[in-house]
This record gives C-alpha cells, sequence and structure tokens, in this order.
C-alpha cells in the first residue's frame, strides 16, 4: 500500500478549484447513472429474454436480483477496500469488471449463464457507488456544498430511469434484448477515459480491517431472503410450507443471528452495531430500503402487467415510465437544497407522503379501472419517482455526515447498501406476486406510511445530523 509520502497521496490533500470539483462529480456521479441505467433497461427488456431464453416469467425476477444480491452484499467490503487501496484505484477496477460482465450478458447462450454474467456485473457494480460518492465527498469537505453535490448525484439516477426504460425499449424493438447489454461498451470506456483524466487519487489515512466473516453471513442472508421471497411464488414447484422454503427459512434465521453475533465482538465491523444507536442514522438506512422496495416492486410488476397482461409493447411500456423518471430528477437536486437549508426532516416525510398516494392511485388502477386508467398509472408513476427523488439527499446526507471523512467509503457503502437491499426485496416480491394483485400497492403504500414515520426520527439541521 502507499505511504503518506506517495504522490498520490499528498495530491489528495490539496483543494481543487471549484470547476475541477464539480467535474469530479459529473464523472462519479455518471457510475449512478450507469448501475441505474442498467436496472431499468433491463427490467423493460425481461419480456423478451423470458422468450428468447425459454425462462418463465415467474423466474425473471433473478435475472434482475441476480445484479442486485451481490451489488448489495459486497458494496460496504468495496468501500472499505476503496478507503484502503485507493478509491480511484478501485472504482476503475469495477468499471472494467462491470464492462466485461455485461458484455458476457450480451453473448449469454442460456438463463443460467446470463445468471452468472450478471451475478459477476452486480460485483463490477458495488466497486461504483459507494466509491465513487466517497471520492465526491473527499473533493467537497463543505458540509452545505455536500448536501446540493449528493441531490445533483440523486438526480443522475432519476436521468437513468428516464433514459433506461425507453431506451430499453427502443433497443429491444429495433435489435433484440441482447443489445440492452451491448450499450453498456461505450458508456464504460468513456468512464475510463474521464476518471484517468480528471479524477485524483484518495484514500483514508487510517483504513480499516476487512470483516470477511461478517461479508461472507450477509451474502448468504441477502441471497436467502430473496430466494426466499421468489421461490415461494412456486414457480420452480416450490410453496410457501414446503421443505425447501422452510429450509431456507432456517438458514435464514441461524445467518442473521451470526451475523449479529461476529459483529457484536469484531473491533472493526462490517457493519457497526452502534450506528443503529443513533435514531436519525436509523431512521435515514430504513427509509432508504422501504422507499426502494417500493419503486422497484412498482417498475418490475407494472412493467410486467402493460406488457405480459395488457399487451403493450416495450416503447410503449418505457415511455409510460417517463413521469416517475420527471418526479425523481426534479425533485432530487430541490431535496439537496431542502437539506442544506433546513434539514432532512422536510423532504423524508414528504418522500412518505408521495408513496402513499403513488400506492394508493395504482390500488385505484387496478380495482376500478381494471387496468385501463391510463392517467392514474402515469399519476402513480410521478408520486413514486417523486418519493424516490425527495429521498435521496436525507438519506445519504445523514449517513456520511455520521461518520467522520476518512470513513467515507464505507458511509457510501452502507447508504448504497440500504437501497440495493430494498431493491432486491421489491423485485423479489414483485416476482412472488401476481402483477394485477393488490398486495402489491398496498406495501407500496406501506413503504410510505414507513417513511412518514421515520421522518419523526430525523434531525433537522441543515448537515442533516
Amino acid at each position: 500500500m502507499d505511504t503518506p509520502t506517495d504522490p498520490h497521496v499528498k495530491h489528495q490533500n490539496e483543494p481543487l478549484s471549484l470547476r475541477r470539483r464539480w467535474a469530479v462529480l459529473a464523472i462519479c456521479a455518471s457510475a449512478l447513472f450507469l448501475v441505474g441505467l442498467d436496472t431499468t433497461i433491463v427490467t423493460v427488456a425481461l419480456p423478451h429474454i423470458s422468450v428468447g431464453l425459454s425462462v418463465e416469467d415467474a423466474r425473471m425476477a433473478w435475472v434482475v436480483d441476480a445484479y442486485t444480491v451481490p451489488f448489495a452484499s459486497l458494496l460496504i467490503t468495496t468501500g472499505a477496500l476503496a478507503d484502503r487501496f485507493g478509491r480511484r484505484r478501485v472504482f476503475r477496477t469495477g468499471l472494467v469488471v462491470f464492462g466485461l460482465a455485461s458484455l458476457a450478458c450480451a453473448v449469454a447462450p442460456s438463463a443460467e449463464l446470463l445468471i452468472t454474467a450478471r451475478i459477476v456485473q452486480g460485483t463490477g457494480a458495488s466497486m461504483l457507488t459507494p466509491v465513487a460518492l466517497a471520492i465526491v465527498v473527499n473533493a467537497m469537505p463543505d458540509p452545505r456544498e455536500r448536501a446540493r453535490a449528493i441531490g445533483v448525484w440523486g438526480a443522475m439516477f432519476g436521468m437513468s430511469m428516464a433514459v433506461g426504460p425507453v431506451t430499453g425499449g427502443l433497443l429491444v424493438t429495433a435489435l433484440d434484448w441482447r443489445a440492452v447489454f451491448w450499450i453498456n461498451g461505450p458508456l464504460v470506456l468513456t468512464a475510463l477515459l474521464l476518471v484517468s483524466l480528471l479524477v485524483p487519487e484518495s484514500r483514508s489515512a487510517h483504513p480499516r480491517h476487512l470483516d470477511v466473516p461478517g461479508q461472507i453471513l450477509l451474502v448468504l442472508i441477502l441471497a436467502t431472503a430473496v430466494t426466499i421471497l421468489i421461490e415461494g411464488s412456486g414457480a420452480a414447484g416450490t410453496r410457501w410450507g414446503s421443505a425447501p422454503i422452510l429450509i431456507g427459512c432456517a438458514v435464514f434465521l441461524l445467518a442473521t443471528a451470526g451475523f449479529h453475533h461476529v459483529e457484536r465482538h469484531r473491533s472493526e465491523p462490517l457493519v457497526d452495531p452502534a450506528l443503529f444507536r443513533i435514531p436519525a442514522f436509523t431512521a435515514a438506512v430504513v427509509s432508504a430500503a422501504v422507499v426502494f422496495a417500493g419503486f422497484s416492486l412498482t417498475l418490475l410488476s407494472t412493467t410486467l402487467l402493460l406488457q405480459n397482461t395488457l399487451g403493450w409493447s416495450p416503447v410503449a411500456a418505457g415511455a409510460a415510465t417517463l413521469p416517475m423518471a420527471s418526479g425523481a430528477v426534479v425533485f432530487a437536486p430541490l431535496s439537496g437544497w431542502f437539506v442544506a437549508d433546513s434539514g432532512p426532516r422536510g423532504p423524508l416525510r414528504a418522500a412518505g407522503a408521495c408513496l402513499v398516494v403513488g400506492g394508493l392511485l395504482l390500488m385505484i388502477f387496478t380495482v376500478a379501472t381494471q387496468g385501463t386508467g391510463v392517467p392514474l398509472l402515469l399519476a402513480a408513476y410521478l408520486f413514486i419517482g417523486s418519493g424516490v427523488g425527495l429521498s435521496s439527499a436525507p438519506v445519504t446526507t445523514t449517513a456520511v455526515n455520521s461518520l467522520p471523512p476518512e470513513r467515507a467509503g464505507v458511509a457510501g457503502g452502507i447508504t448504497s447498501t440500504s437501497r440495493q437491499v430494498g431493491t432486491a426485496l421489491g423485485v423479489a416480491l414483485a416476482g412472488s406476486l401476481s402483477a394485477t394483485s393488490l398486495a402489491g400497492w398496498m406495501i407500496i403504500a406501506a413503504c410510505g406510511a414507513t417513511v412518514l414515520i421515520l421522518s419523526g426520527l430525523a434531525i433537522n439541521d441543515g448537515t442533516g445530523r
């Protein structure tokens, strides 16, 4: 590992100009765009992947969660690795892994190989989001500038929501489903070039030790939980109450108990249990998980409903999500300004209210119009996307400001992990529920109600503390 006299380490302590700081933000935020794009663009293509590889619709949730489970599981460890070995170095490694895995997805001849390639792709993605956020935090030490930057950061996810479904629909219609993976190649190459030219290296002066037992148990917990939810739908002949599901539940409980025991007794745990004694931090992390569970449940369920049940084309189904993307793009940067000026409570409360309204509108869309009331669907998308955007800055700012700057990689990992855990669980729920079921829309409304309750625990000052 480099010593403190290494030129890269010396350079990271020199303040960057305003233009350079925001250039670094733009480059690093492109990683969030790439990660978000891959989720939304693939969702629109799922019905065509199902036909092309002869996979049951109920099992298609694995194409998404094979990506999100390793992504969510490895985020904290990759953040710690970046703090130790260099954030730019790990970031570039993640781009290379992500790009090569994308090419493997594009040429996969079977569902098994596609899912395997998606696992590798998720591993590469885990090196991007938290590490890029740590680079931004290191470049912007001022809390108010950082809060505004995080708002812009969150808007990139909304942009990926806008571009992903429409682009995916166009690619699938003009070419085939494999094109949604080929498109990652030029995006990765462009990002690698810009990182090499403009992003400075940075690392922690006091990096943490790796928690290998905790990491293994976390992967086991998330993988088992997702397996139970997806396979419990009966897609492979398994049902709730069957022996495989009961065994899975036992493994999940044992892994969870083991994880809690291991983390309590390690000097540098993967997830520090003491952090969850801070009410504001806990509220932010749980809020991130439930917001993204509601978002991913909405996106996958309605995509399957529109294409498989109502017969919409991929382009039309992708275009229908634009109100959701618009809400996220508009309110993510505004949320950053709100947090910088008055703290996280207001944006979190508004995010929860938007999710509740979105869930209620989807219930009306299903019951009163039998899926024909398109304006209701578009309105629901708008509210849910706005909730996602409003939640971005308060959640991330609280997590980052709860830890010292030298642990920024870990802070970014915790924030992103909570979002991806929510995404994985939301996708798994969508795979186990009927696309026309009211249960899914009730869960979305319940996610919003949870955020509303937790928003009262947020401490209201301009730094999110």
